[in-house]
């Protein structure tokens, strides 16, 4: 029997998923389609400061999950959850939103970088914490990027007509026979899900970013709520991949050149609308 002599081809095949640009690709498009029809209730809630608070908190749980030897995205999401559940209660009893978090926001990202630096190993590494390392997602990390984005959208898709009618009058989500506390809940959680996955891609300083970004600039475009939550899905899907070509070609930071790129995006469509509109 003869045996095939190996080939180059064959000498060099490798799964798709061994490709670190491939899996960052795809870690990219996975965050996009979480933020996107998360991001457009985040724009039409005027919830982008509660956002940037729940992920500075993400900090802080990346010290507890070090401190206590847990997965950081256990960590991360316990916090951010926290963080999440407390500003509303606080909302909820009167306190001053803006006040509440600013006092909050950057209280837990500074006791989370006070408490980080207290793990040796950590030190060298914080500003892939800060402003992430997709370009290091592992198989492992990927596999949680999509499972908690299909949550997310799961959970989006199945309360999406009463968080539509929540947001837009809650005196009318009352006579609906629905309960706007319980939506706003269901936002909490989606939200510290994302800021659990995103801080793997873009760190904890640029989570709100692709958040709001890709949302305002997909709101100057859309007709429909549905197309705006889709075109965000879109412009943020765009923006991870030229991002990363960016950092490829100009050995720039992965997380920063994704959140340029929908910088330059959303100018783009700013131009775009006014002169549609013009």
């Amino acid at each position: 029997m003869i045996t095939p002599i190996p080939t180059a081809m064959t000498q060099t095949a490798i799964p798709m998923l061994d490709d670190f640009l491939i899996r960052a690709g795809l870690a990219g498009l996975g965050l996009a389609l979480a933020t996107g029809p998360l991001g457009s209730f985040v724009i039409w809630r005027r919830m982008a400061y509660f956002g940037d608070a729940t992920a500075h908190a993400a900090i802080l749980g990346v010290a507890l999950a070090l401190a206590l030897h847990l997965p950081i995205a256990a960590g991360t999401l316990i916090v951010a959850l926290t963080m999440a559940l407390t500003v509303s209660t606080l909302a909820a009893k009167g306190w001053a939103m803006d006040t509440t978090l600013g006092v909050l926001a950057h209280s837990a990202l500074a006791f989370g970088l006070v408490a980080i630096s207290y793990v040796p190993s950590v030190r060298a590494d914080l500003s892939s914490y800060l402003f992430g390392d997709v370009l290091a997602v592992t198989k492992a990390d990927l596999g949680l990027i999509w499972g908690g984005a299909a949550l997310v959208v799961a959970l989006l898709a199945w309360r999406w007509q009463a968080l539509l009618t929540a947001t837009l009058n809650e005196d009318l989500a009352h006579a609906s026979g629905l309960n706007p506390d319980r939506e706003r809940l269901a936002l909490t959680l989606a939200l510290a899900v994302v800021v659990a996955v995103a801080l793997k891609v873009v760190g904890a300083l640029l989570i709100a970013a692709m958040l709001i970004i890709p949302a305002a600039a997909a709101r100057g475009i859309a007709r429909t709520p549905e197309s705006m939550a889709a075109i965000a899905i879109g412009i943020g899907a765009a923006a991870s991949l030229i991002g990363l070509q960016l950092s490829l070609w100009q050995d720039t930071p992965a997380g920063p050149s994704i959140v340029s790129a929908a910088a330059i995006i959303f100018a783009l469509a700013a131009i775009f609308g006014r002169i549609r509109n013009s």
